[in-house]
């Protein structure tokens, strides 16, 4: 009764820690997976806050060469409109975020003071130039001034965006570098603990069963070839002294296969 307890206590620990193994690499692969997939869309977000900001610059520009045309040569008003449009928009969704772009909200405090700095030249700008029936009295050198400030303070923005980016971007390395270092070790005494003892484990079995084996094809059937022919000889023996000298044959024949019979058993007990 207690050989049968141990029996399946054993089987449950083997069990147990095939179990650990299979759920330790299944967490890992998640967690991985999981941080890899994280560091790629914070690259995905920051590529996108980076280039939105560059188009700021672009617009500024935009938008002084579209006053320049209008006073001194031909207006496209729809084109300085979208501009104006675009500029404000934007300089919005870069600090309070958009969920349909995938924007965050700004909460990097050196980059927000930036943005409070930039803030009075964007209302100059759009001030000036909200009422497209007094363009021509649009100061264009005040104009100039303001756009390269605005210019200027953007450019230091962007590269603040990219700087912050190359950060997240370096801890998520970091981090990604533990982990697989702290996986390899716990790979590495899985294999010690969980997958060493099992294949020695497999290897004592397959002693067992060329122990076994040996005594199946050897010794078991060497002795049961004598007790038949002993059994045989017993069968149409007619002296009785010759009778009771293989009654003995037989019963040490008898004795040696109980003893085969024993070592079998052993086999199957040794211990892993």
């Amino acid at each position: 009764m207690f050989k049968r307890v141990l029996t399946k206590l054993k089987l449950k620990d083997n069990f147990s820690r095939y179990y650990l193994l299979v759920f330790t690499v299944i967490v890992l692969t998640v967690v991985i997976q999981t941080i890899i997939q994280y560091s790629l869309s914070k690259q995905r977000q920051a590529s996108l806050i980076i280039n939105e900001a560059g188009k700021q610059r672009m617009l500024s520009q935009v938008i002084l060469n579209s006053v320049y045309s209008c006073k001194y040569g031909t207006c496209d008003y729809g084109k300085l409109r979208f501009a104006l449009n675009k500029i404000n928009n934007t300089h919005i969704v870069l600090q309070k975020g958009s969920s349909s772009t995938g924007i965050p909200v700004l909460d990097n405090e050196s980059i927000q003071d930036n943005f409070n700095k930039l803030q009075p030249n964007l209302n100059y700008i759009t001030a000036s130039l909200d009422d497209f029936t007094m363009l021509n009295s649009v100061n264009i050198e005040e104009l100039t001034i303001e756009v390269n400030q605005f210019l200027e303070v953007m450019d230091n923005i962007v590269f603040q965006f990219q700087k912050a980016s190359e950060e997240d971007i370096k801890t998520l390395m970091i981090i990604e570098m533990e982990l697989a270092v702290f996986s390899l070790l716990i790979l590495i005494l899985e294999i010690f603990l969980i997958i060493n003892p099992s294949f020695k484990k497999i290897t004592l079995q397959n002693q067992k069963l060329k122990e076994i084996n040996w005594h199946q094809t050897h010794a078991f059937n060497s002795h049961m070839k004598n007790i038949k022919d002993f059994n045989h000889i017993l069968k149409i023996e007619k002296n009785l002294s010759h009778k009771e000298e293989l009654i003995t044959c037989l019963m040490e024949e008898l004795s040696d296969l109980e003893g085969v019979s024993n070592n079998m058993v052993k086999s199957l007990e040794k211990q892993a």
